[in-house]
């Protein structure tokens, strides 16, 4: 088997993080997806390693004592500005941030941070955009200005999370849940920045006839003007929009009920999550074998697949950690975790930096129309 890093018993949090989970970070925050998922048998320690049971560690120890989410490391990777406001705006950039907590029970969606009765709840429903993008409609995003916040909503939805007790696990989970975070970063792009690309274009195109030409020597005029009144220029350009997202992913253990010795409730909560997974594996089979890439991915099979859609075959940067237990009686589990996640190392995702100017993504009329009337204009003046 091969993997890209390896860790036994005695590894701590912060190496982990450190070596997997650092670079992961610069890469959202410079608009790219990231989701990182843990997976292995109950009680192999997932929730503790994705930092989902802050609870249970974090009062012993702060310094030391850390997870991949739950670890404000300020200085290790590229860190946003703390302020006290939740849009941070100023002319040369602005960014918000949000955070969502959702669990998978029972093949049933949970939103773990909306204070309302279950039955007043709207449902959270999964579809489908226009450029095959998965959306999550009925989720709460809530709003955070700082790592304080994030960890307090987190520790909110986790309070919230079913869990249960088995044979193997005194507090095991008893569904799938994910915490995302949220990441809209705007820069201001002056119209300046665009002039000075304009000169290569100019070149190629002034040989081609002497209309062209003409229209050409308009536009350096037209750009001497712009330099010669600064103040109107400065308030010329553009928004750029850059939309990322992080999934932080703590799959239920797979387990046998013949070992957990679950009855009722639990003994159907462990078929759900045992089907959760199998479906999972089925997908990153169907995704890992180059020669069946053409045939059907099967995501719609179970709703954590559905959900993990983009991190597990679309834009997205993914980050398996196979938590496995050192006991023997534990060998045929940890064996088959392995292969899990060597099957699933085998995956190649198409990366792309969730950019755009803010038209393209601005649903307001009046917004639209108004920039439609300035390239009218533009172009009329050219003419």
């Amino acid at each position: 088997f091969q993997f890209d890093y390896v860790f036994d018993s005695t590894s701590t949090q912060e190496q982990v993080f450190t070596k997997v989970a650092s670079n992961l970070v610069d890469r959202f925050t410079n608009g790219y997806n990231v989701t990182i998922l843990a997976y292995g048998q109950t009680s192999s320690g997932k929730t503790y390693t994705m930092g989902t049971a802050i609870d249970d560690h974090i009062s012993k120890n702060t310094e030391q004592e850390v997870s991949i989410v739950s670890t404000p490391r300020r200085g290790s990777s590229t860190s946003l500005p703390l302020q006290s406001n939740t849009t941070v705006h100023s002319k040369s950039s602005r960014f918000t941030v949000h955070v969502s907590f959702i669990e998978i029970y029972n093949e049933e969606l949970v939103d773990l941070l909306n204070p309302a009765p279950p039955n007043e709840r709207a449902p959270v429903i999964i579809r489908e955009d226009t450029k095959g993008q998965i959306i999550w409609s009925g989720i709460r995003e809530v709003p955070v200005v700082n790592t304080e916040d994030v960890l307090r909503y987190l520790q909110m939805g986790t309070e919230n999370r079913a869990t249960g007790s088995t044979d193997m696990n005194a507090k095991s989970s008893r569904s799938h849940a994910i915490f995302s975070v949220t990441l809209k970063q705007e820069k201001w792009v002056s119209s300046s920045s665009n002039d000075r690309q304009s000169p290569n274009s100019t070149r190629s195109i002034s040989g081609s006839n002497n209309r062209q030409s003409t229209l050409n020597v308009k536009a350096m005029i037209g750009q001497m003007e712009k330099q010669s009144s600064p103040s109107e220029e400065d308030e010329q350009g553009e928004w750029m929009v850059t939309n990322s997202k992080f999934h932080f992913v703590d799959l239920a253990g797979s387990e046998r009920l013949k070992r957990t010795a679950a009855e009722g409730d639990r003994r159907k909560e462990g078929i759900n999550i045992n089907a959760g997974l199998l479906a999972l594996g089925n997908v990153i089979y169907a995704l890992s074998d180059s020669s069946k890439r053409s045939t059907h991915v099967p995501y719609r099979d179970s709703k954590l697949t559905r959900l993990l859609q983009d991190s597990l075959g679309g834009n997205s940067t993914t980050l398996m950690i196979a938590c496995v237990s050192p006991a023997d009686v534990n060998l045929v589990e940890t064996v088959n975790t392995i292969k899990y996640a060597c099957r699933a190392r085998n995956i190649r995702n198409k990366t792309e930096k969730n950019q755009a100017e803010e038209w393209m993504i601005n649903d307001n009329v009046e917004h639209l129309r108004h920039i439609i009337a300035k390239l009218k204009a533009e172009i009329k003046t050219l003419k």
